[in-house]
Parts: structure tokens; sequence; C-alpha cells
């Protein structure tokens, strides 16, 4: 089936809501899909555990939605794992879109800015949201954003870099607004409605040694930025081939079965939207699904 919208009688893979300055480019996600390609450790164990969660939803056909999906091959394993699920890829920026549109031509993309988001209410199932609301300034507003567009009852998962105060020329490079705190995106998450069904950390056991290196880079952050880059590039292809590393990743993704971790590199929060909202109604519909509909835009 090919995914995409119809607007006033044409389709269009990639629907397009416009865009403002991002704290992301084009050039960064090319550069971590270079780099990091799509096995580096940290991210295969990421993306297994946004599908477990996708996996809470439960029985039926349900609209699951990655916000921030740029290159990754997140949408491509919810596809695997959930073949039941109508997927929706969104993003900020429309370079990755397009070139995912062209990957997963069965899959529909909308670009939009998530502080503004165009969904109605209570619109979607799921939502995974990997490594994003760092990125944007207004990180309340953005959650906010998700907790509406979700069903009663449905599911997102969060992710986010761990500890305020390891904020260095990685963060710096790759536009951070900040790093988190679990009991502040647990915070956050309450105070616009969700209920937190599970907390937890990515990145246990390798934290000792993360720690170390954010410290040493953190005085490095009045380098020019070729110098960050360099360091950057060079510290994620380290991590990527690391076995040491690899082992360590896999190993908690084993053990965090059963366990919550106190603390690692990113934070982890499975939410639940609990109280009923209003239902979604549209004059857009995604192509193949008529009966699930998604709000309507003057041009593509």
């Amino acid at each position: 089936m090919v995914g995409g919208f119809d607007v006033g009688g044409q389709r269009a893979r990639v629907l397009c809501c416009g865009s403002d300055v991002s704290n992301w480019s084009d050039a960064l996600a090319a550069l971590h899909e270079s780099l990091a390609g799509r096995r580096h450790p940290i991210d295969l164990a990421s993306r297994s555990l946004a599908v477990d969660s996708m996996r809470r939803i439960g029985e039926g056909h349900p609209i699951v939605i990655d916000l921030g999906c740029s290159l990754g091959p997140i949408l491509e394993d919810l596809h695997r794992s959930l073949p039941h699920a109508h997927l929706i890829g969104a993003d900020y920026l429309l370079g990755p879109l397009e070139k995912q549109a062209e990957r997963l031509p069965e899959i529909p993309f909308l670009q939009f800015d998530l502080r503004k988001c165009p969904l109605p209410d209570a619109c979607v199932d799921g939502v995974t949201c990997l490594n994003v609301l760092e990125h944007i300034d207004d990180d309340v507003a953005a959650l906010g954003h998700i907790f509406r567009i979700i069903r009663p009852g449905g599911v997102a998962h969060i992710e986010l870099p761990a500890g305020p105060g390891l904020y260095d020329i990685y963060d710096q490079y790759l536009m951070h607004h900040r790093r988190y705190k679990l009991g502040h995106l647990l915070t956050m998450a309450r105070r616009v409605g969700f209920v937190v069904e599970r907390a937890t950390h990515l990145g246990f056991f390798a934290y000792p040694g993360f720690w170390a290196v954010k410290k040493r880079n953190r005085r490095r952050l009045g380098l020019p930025p070729e110098d960050r880059e360099r360091i950057v590039a060079s510290q994620i292809q380290w991590t990527c081939s690391s076995r040491v590393f690899g082992a360590l990743v896999r190993l908690e993704l084993a053990l965090g079965r059963a366990l919550s971790y106190p603390w690692g590199i990113r934070c982890i929060a499975i939410l639940r939207k609990p109280a009923p909202t209003t239902g979604c109604a549209s004059s857009v519909a995604m192509s193949g699904h008529p009966s699930r509909e998604l709000p309507g835009h003057d041009g593509a």
C-alpha cells in the first residue's frame, strides 16, 4: 500500500505545515547517519525499547506517530514489529522527510513544528519521541501537544539526554537546548496530564566512562566549530565500534526488562493518557485509511 495524504484530490507523500528556524539541520541529520549508521548499540537499544512501549497499546489497528523521525530507522522497526499498526513519520525538517518518503513509500509523512502541532485532539494511539524535546526551546508546550493528540488510553514513549551538568561540546554541536533529570521529565509529564507507567535510564553500565568523557568535553566548550565537529565525530565512531560498549548496552537491555536504572546516558519515560478528550475530525485522510483522519492543509 502506498502512503500519503489526499489534499484537494491530489496525493502528497509529505504534508507540509510550514517551518521556521530549527535547532536541528539537514547537515546534522546526515552527519549522524554517516557516523552512527543504523547499528549504534545505544540507538538499537533505544529503538527496541520504543517498540516495546508501542506494544502496550493493545489489539486492533492503532495509529502510531514517530515525532522527529529524521533519517532514523525507528519507523522500519515499528513496521516490522507492529505490522497491524498504521504508522506516520513526522519531523520539522523537510529534507529528511522527503528521503524517508522515498525509502518508505507505504508510510505517510508530516512536516510541522511540534510547538504548534496542527494535529487534532485525540487522533493517534501511540507516540514515539526519541531525543527531540532537547532541541525545542518550549519543551513543555511540545509535550502538551503530545498529550493532546493522543487518544484516551494511548501511550507515549519519550527519550531525552540525561544529566543537566554534563552539557558539553556534543550537546552544543548538536544544538541541544538542555539535558534532563529524569525527575524533571516526569514532573513535566504529570503537569500536562500524563500518568507515568515506567521511568528508567538507558546507558547505565556505560555511565561512568560517559560521565568522565562529558566532564572533559565541558572544558572544550570554547573550541571552534570545526574542532568540536572533529571531536564529536570521533566519539560517535568510537562508541559505535566499541565491542565493550556494545556488550554493556546489550546486558543492560536484557536485565532492564525487569529493572529500572537510577542513572544513565538517556532518560526514558513511558506515559499513558488517562482522561477522555474530544474525538478528531478533519478533511484530510491518509490514503488507504479513510476512517483515520488528519487535519487539512492549503498545500503540500
